[in-house]
């Protein structure tokens, strides 16, 4: 397809030709080299270069393709994953994928069917050496050359010894028909056993057109993958016998690669020129990619109760669209929380026993926050095609608040995921002229309170912080305020505000506005306000970060200062500890932030005397963090989990997930349960004590936002509300994660 006048004329020095199809996360072109030589040029959507972890996963596919080389792969010719926007060039491969070809002609003759065998084993023989796992063998990521197969897209692959799954960019796990049993139930576990299992499944679909344990429901199709016998019936013998071995559900009972070589081509002897396989096709048994979830691309295939979209997969390069795409949940993890029973018709089988129950009538849903309102502003502002990437929802009672840059505040009902009210602070005849940022403090009193930002062109406006009725979204006060040099919040029956100098703080009543006290801040210090337990505090940190911070312990009747403690400079206060407040010490300069920060150490201080107790954590930790219950549990970008003491710095347990750039973990006292989600709305539950993992799902948001912004997930009376930060919001049942939901 042609260029589109917006695409660039050229890539690290390859002259751009034409497009060869666009994903949800980039776009892959044919380029030319100064010597003529043909290149597929892969490039990154601009909105996720400044994304840490889709470009750590982009830069693991580059190195991933640099080490393998063989003639049944298509190798990277150039590269640069620290571009502004990260590229690869691999060889162009002119021909058409598997899946089109079965889609467009039907199953495969036998020459074509030994040429395809013996070339797949040759290539997977040459990752393996390479000491890579492709994890993702499936009709789509393989191109029919003249001279034989190419496996292309190693986009989820990984090294053998490395166990770092950087997946989290929207891009799917696997695609479960052509997954093996250890990626559903342990994906740390992965090895190459796994695409001689991927190789069987692939191989059952070209010669009969459907994958060997497909139903119309993915969970179902992951049950049979990991528990029942495939399915191989018309497939004759010696062949099947060879792909019963692969298809095997113990790893160690599959063929290696060298004895799959020699099988497969006693089983598919040389045929005279065009002779067919001789086979019996089951009657139910459709030959079209787009009508088998074994063939589908990814982005055809939903379980949130809208429509299956048929999408034809568009690419036949070396660089592939369908892994740039952004799935909505394609499995849920079998994990330990699990029954091996199969499941009915409706549900996943899971430990009910743990969960509590939710609502009567209550189901699953989803929605967005930019449906139509009944009451206040009716549209959304601005155009919405473009993924926001700031949207953070809140629980109220029984609604939940949602708000975001140019996305107005906005009321949904927890039980069915419909839109009760957006509010009137800005209108959508004024977004073109107008930016108004929006950012939920909290809830008190049946009132709203949200800080509003007004950008009008390249010049701030003025900031407020606006109280809105919790029932009817009308606003029921606003005060302007300098924020500055102050992070103001709601904490318990007060909101802080500002005068316009930004150094006096007012205390008000949540409902009404009414002044309750005031304060004056150090001069020329930066100041978080922070709630720890039942306690107020303001911890200032001085223009000279030779010196130490301050944090101030404050009186919640009149805001005097009860206590003062001197802290390092590179801390940030997690809560308290037997009721001593808890410190988290950083590496980074400046106040330490609880997402995304690197540290070694906690610090404890005492609650009269202020002297503080410095406990060295077994080894320095990366990630978000969250102090409850007496530990600290802290999420990595790559999904690892680790529960830690901070009393004694003794680590508890660590597990690793596929939930990456998840942010700060929740904690449900309730059902001791930690839940953990991505921004593409992946979402994770482990048990708090012993950090076994209870299940995973996939994604689930409409889109992929970019930006530093976290998912929430918010316990709802025994079910949870899960919201992205590109404004999609889901309830789920945690007894039951897979269950379908509902448009709200």
């Amino acid at each position: 397809m042609p260029l589109n006048k917006d695409d660039p004329k050229s890539v690290g020095g390859y002259k751009l030709v034409d497009r060869l199809g666009a994903g949800g996360m980039g776009i892959v072109y044919r380029g030319r080299s100064r010597s003529g030589r043909e290149v597929a040029v892969k490039v990154v959507h601009a909105q996720y270069a400044e994304d840490t972890v889709f470009r750590s996963r982009f830069r693991q596919e580059i190195e991933a393709v640099r080490k393998v080389s063989g003639a049944f792969t298509a190798p990277v010719v150039d590269a640069d994953a620290e571009a502004l926007r990260p590229w690869m060039a691999t060889q162009y491969v002119p021909g058409r994928s598997l899946a089109d070809r079965i889609r467009e002609r039907g199953a495969l003759s036998q020459a074509e069917l030994r040429q395809l065998t013996l070339g797949l084993v040759e290539a997977l023989r040459d990752i393996h050496r390479a000491g890579v796992v492709h994890r993702d063998l499936k009709p789509a990521n393989v191109l029919l050359a003249g001279d034989g197969p190419r496996v292309i897209d190693f986009g989820i692959s990984r090294a053998v010894e490395n166990h770092n799954t950087l997946t989290e960019t929207g891009q799917m796990i696997g695609t479960p028909p052509f997954m093996s049993p250890e990626q559903f139930t342990d994906a740390r576990t992965v090895g190459p056993a796994s695409d001689v299992f991927s190789l069987g499944a692939l191989l059952v679909f070209s010669v009969t057109g459907r994958g060997p344990f497909d139903t119309d429901s993915p969970y179902l199709t992951a049950f049979r993958v990991v528990h029942e016998a495939p399915v191989l019936d018309g497939i004759p013998q010696p062949l099947r016998t060879v792909l019963e071995r692969c298809l095997n559900k113990e790893v160690t009972d599959r063929p290696e690669l060298d004895e799959l070589a020699k099988e497969f081509s006693d089983a598919l002897p040389e045929p005279d020129p065009g002779d067919p396989l001789t086979m019996t096709l089951r009657a139910d048994m459709p030959r079209t990619v787009e009508e088998t979830s074994a063939g589908a691309d990814p982005v055809a295939v939903t379980t949130s109760g809208r429509r299956r979209r048929r999408i034809r997969p568009v690419l036949t390069a070396a660089g592939t669209v369908g892994a740039l795409a952004l799935g909505t949940l394609w499995y849920v993890g079998f994990g330990p929380g699990f029954a091996d029973s199969p499941p009915p018709a409706s549900t996943t089988p899971s430990a009910t026993s743990r969960w509590a129950a939710v609502p009567t009538g209550w189901q699953p849903w989803q929605t967005t926050a930019f449906k139509t309102a009944p009451r206040g502003e009716v549209k959304p502002l601005g155009d919405q095609s473009a993924a926001p990437n700031d949207v953070t929802c809140g629980r109220y009672e029984e609604a939940v608040y949602c708000a975001g840059s140019n996305v107005l505040p906005v009321r949904l009902d927890g039980r069915s995921g419909k839109t009760v009210w957006r509010s009137a602070l800005a209108s959508a005849d004024s977004a073109e002229t107008e930016l108004n940022a929006f950012t939920l403090l909290g809830f008190r009193d049946g009132a709203v309170l949200v800080r509003q930002e007004v950008y009008l062109g390249n010049t701030n406006g003025p900031v407020s912080i606006v109280a809105l009725d919790a029932k009817s979204g009308e606003k029921l006060w606003s005060r302007v305020v300098n924020d500055t040099s102050v992070d103001l919040i709601l904490s318990g029956d007060l909101v802080l505000t500002t005068d316009t100098g930004g150094r006096l703080v007012t205390a008000r009543s949540p409902r009404t506005g009414a002044d309750r006290w005031t304060m004056q801040l150090p001069a020329d210090d930066y100041c978080q306000f922070l709630t720890a337990g039942s306690g107020l505090y303001a911890h200032c940190f001085p223009d000279d970060d030779t010196q130490p911070a301050e944090l101030l312990e404050l009186n919640r009747t009149d805001g005097s200062v009860v206590r003062r403690l001197k802290t390092p400079y590179t801390s940030g206060l997690l809560g308290t500890v037997d009721g001593r407040p808890a410190f988290v010490v950083g590496g980074d300069t400046g106040p330490a932030r609880l997402e995304d920060l690197t540290f070694g150490k906690i610090l404890l201080t005492g609650p009269d005397t202020g002297a503080g107790t410095t406990t060295k954590l077994a080894k320095t930790y990366e990630g978000s963090v969250t102090l409850a219950a007496d530990t600290l549990w802290i999420t990595g970008a790559d999904g690892q989990v680790t529960a830690v003491s901070p009393s004694t710095g003794k680590q508890l347990w660590q597990t690793r997930t596929s939930v990456e750039g998840s942010g700060r973990p929740t904690y449900d006292a309730r059902t001791r349960t930690l839940y953990l989600a991505s921004r593409s709305g992946r979402v994770a539950a482990l048990d708090a004590r012993k950090g076994t993992l209870l299940w995973e799902t996939g994604a689930r948001a409409e889109q992929l936002a970019s930006g530093e912004d976290k998912s929430d997930v918010l316990p709802y009376d025994g079910a949870l509300i899960v919201s992205t930060p590109d404004g999609t919001v889901f309830g789920l049942d945690p007894a039951h994660p897979e269950r379908k939901t509902s448009s709200g």
